[in-house]
């Protein structure tokens, strides 16, 4: 399984790259690959709030529907809108093609509360 260095994760298994002031975020390819085929994304809007720790979405998959939660809070600036049309991005490039949303943090700190690429890499052996 690759899990990129240069990125921080979350618990949830959501993954995050820094560019510049913003943030872009999607799921891990541990996370995708545990949902099986995803059929669907749901995501919000540009200029929506979301909140550390709080679900600002979903993924449909063949098996289950399942939340995805915001790594750090701020205003979405940014929306993949590709994956409405193209689900299967999530599963195909899920550190590429399917990023999901692009957030400007409110309080930038809150990155220091993300997993490294070797802890992720830690946490998911456990799983």
């Amino acid at each position: 399984m690759s899990i990129p260095n240069e990125l921080k994760y979350s618990e949830e298994h959501e993954w995050v790259k820094t560019e510049g002031e913003n943030v872009r975020v999607g799921i891990t390819y541990f996370a995708q690959s545990e949902l099986g085929d995803i059929v669907f994304v749901e995501l919000p809007e540009v200029g929506d709030e979301v909140k550390a720790d709080e679900p600002f979405g979903s993924v449909e998959s063949v098996k289950t529907v399942s939340e995805l939660y915001a790594p750090v809070s701020g205003k979405v600036v940014e929306v993949n809108e590709e994956l409405n049309d193209n689900p299967e991005f999530v599963n195909e490039s899920p550190y590429d093609k399917a990023w999901m949303i692009v957030i400007e943090p409110s309080d930038i700190s809150e990155l220091d509360n993300l997993m490294t690429a070797e802890q992720y890499e830690e946490m998911t052996k456990e799983d």
